[in-house]
């Protein structure tokens, strides 16, 4: 265990299942992007935090700072499009579009991309071992785009009920990530009734698919929607919360 890893492990804290439920500060009763910091990465802690509007986010040498942006970015099914150019280009990719197939590999190349924005990555050793549990709960998941058996690139992100929240995406060869993520894209909206897939904040990749601003307001109030859950959230519990993993696909995804 590293320092860092060290420094973010409140004493004490338990460990939270899948199916326990822990409610964070109302990310409207603060001005601030961070709303809470510490507890742990535990599979409980993750779920409810993205299911109260709410994510990790540190550097290495940070304490674990859990955040909720105002305003959020994501992409809706009425924004959403691919760029005349990418769709042409697609066609032509050699790129096969899989799912689940190589979850580890994906994060463990995600938390190797130099960002020029960033000092440090935030996909740390212990943000990897946090999320390969959520996978292996059937919520966290790989997209990847592969080129015979090369794993040429992909995202991975976190799939309950009709959100998508996207996380990190790397790409080995030129297009490969694009390519996957407008067919994942086209398929949820389409296939999968998704409400929004969640950027979290502005990038000018996601904008080119149709990104927008919104409020943490209305954000909250989609990803209640999304989550079938009351505007006020009272009737956010473990058990319908895991009823929201809902289906992913498996095996390749066709161009959509």
């Amino acid at each position: 265990m590293t320092d860092g890893e060290k420094k973010r492990q409140t004493p004490d804290f338990p460990f939270l299942e899948i199916d326990t439920f822990f409610r964070f500060p109302e990310p409207e009763d603060t001005d601030s992007t961070v709303v809470a910091v510490g507890g742990n990465l535990s599979p409980g802690m993750l779920v409810s935090a993205y299911t109260q509007g709410i994510f990790p986010w540190f550097n290495d040498d940070d304490p674990l700072l859990w955040h909720s942006p105002d305003p959020r970015f994501v992409i809706l099914p009425e924004t959403f499009h691919i760029p005349s150019r990418l769709a042409r280009e697609i066609k032509r990719y050699p790129f096969e579009i899989r799912v689940d197939t190589a979850f580890e590999r994906v994060i463990t190349f995600c938390s190797s991309i130099s960002r020029p924005d960033q000092d440090s990555t935030w996909i740390t050793d212990d943000i990897i071992e946090a999320y390969i549990r959520l996978h292996r709960e059937g919520l966290a998941h790989s997209v990847e785009a592969w080129k015979g058996n090369e794993l040429a690139g992909g995202f991975f992100g976190v799939h309950i009920g009709q959100a998508f929240f996207g996380e990190s995406m790397f790409t080995r060869i030129d297009g490969a990530s694009k390519a996957a993520f407008a067919i994942f894209a086209g398929y949820f909206f389409s296939h999968m009734q998704g409400k929004f897939i969640d950027s979290q904040v502005y990038t000018d990749h996601i904008a080119r698919f149709g990104g927008v601003n919104i409020s943490r307001y209305a954000y909250l109030r989609k990803l209640n929607e999304a989550l079938g859950f009351s505007p006020d959230r009272t009737e956010i519990n473990p058990g319908n919360i895991l009823e929201k993993r809902g289906l992913w696909p498996s095996g390749m995804l066709q161009n959509a």
